[in-house]
């Protein structure tokens, strides 16, 4: 009996132990989350001056030096940076060479008379944009999630400023209390302000993070209203409600324009769908328009008319708001 207590006893002070060693752990682990959030806002590089308003195209539009590897990279490691994605460029390098070979290997095994070097590229170069195609659409998804995040978060910052509190204060309560993508960013631009970085470069960087035309206009308001006076919550404020009245007209257009999108996606598809049931079911089918010259002239005129409809229609139903 006196062993079977001392037993549960022994196994009871196990389970606490581990349950308040893994608490610990937990809460350890958040803390450094946190520092290095805030560190890596500091050290981020940034322009003392930036020209919010102005056209990303426009700005690179002087003289810049010939692209390398190194700014191959780099621009890699924004595109993933912006899309949320925990990886780094080496990662999708690894990933897209990775897709390359798995493609090869693939087209060696696809049974149509065609050389086997033309297979095995044809299908590795479209594995190996899958990652690169991953990474847009989290980043697309991203930024359309703090696109529509916004607006109450203006909002927020409006309220908040009209009850009495600092820019900054009301910052740090956005980041609190606005859920991620968007409130991650704000409590980064709150960390670097709260770390002595100066309000233009803090917005600079909150810009390069975050690749929208609405917030350069939210950061080109708070660095006017600095400099001239006025009142901020309520130009955030008409912000906000010009963004929402954005947000309804694209969706008017987009319900507008579905019709043409779906034509579009189905002709495309369509094609691609044939020509692969065929290979499977009668690979000898298509063996004309290998072996013949008349066919594979024919082969590219049908690719380059796929390629050039599908453009023309998406280019007519895309309508920028």
């Amino acid at each position: 009996m006196i062993a079977l207590v001392v037993i549960t006893f022994l196994v009871v002070l196990a389970a606490v132990m581990l349950s308040v060693s893994s608490g610990l752990r937990y809460f350890e682990s958040k803390r450094k989350k946190q520092l290095v959030s805030v560190l890596r806002t500091v050290s981020e590089a940034g322009q003392e001056h930036v020209e919010l308003l102005m056209d990303a195209d426009s700005m690179n539009s002087g003289a810049q030096p010939m692209p390398g590897p190194q700014a191959v990279y780099d621009k890699l490691g924004v595109l993933i940076s912006e899309s949320g994605l925990n990886w780094d460029a080496k990662k999708l390098l690894i990933l897209t060479c990775g897709a390359f070979a798995v493609g090869c290997v693939i087209g060696a095994m696809i049974p149509f008379e065609v050389s086997i070097f033309v297979r095995c590229f044809a299908v590795g170069s479209a594995l190996a944009y899958v990652p690169f195609m991953m990474v847009k659409k989290a980043r697309t998804k991203r930024l359309d999630g703090m696109e529509a995040q916004l607006p109450d978060a203006l909002d927020f910052l409006a309220r908040s400023m009209r009850a009495g509190h600092a820019f900054t204060i009301s910052l740090e309560m956005v980041g609190q209390e606005l859920a991620d993508p968007l409130g991650q960013e704000f409590r980064a631009l709150f960390n670097e302000q709260n770390m002595g970085g100066s309000l233009d470069r803090s917005l600079a960087n909150f810009g390069k993070r975050v690749p929208l035309a609405d917030v350069r206009f939210f950061s080109s308001a708070v660095l006017l209203q600095r400099q001239t006076g006025g009142n901020l919550g309520e130009v955030l404020g008409r912000l906000s409600h010009i963004i929402r009245e954005r947000f309804r007209l694209k969706g008017q257009i987009k319900a507008v324009s579905a019709h043409g999108r779906l034509t579009a996606t189905i002709l495309t598809i369509l094609p691609i769908a044939t020509l692969g049931g065929l290979m499977i079911v009668s690979p000898q089918y298509l063996s004309p328009l290998v072996h013949d010259p008349m066919g594979r002239k024919l082969v590219m005129i049908g690719i380059t008319c796929l390629v050039l409809g599908n453009v023309f229609i998406r280019k007519i139903v895309r309508i920028r708001v």
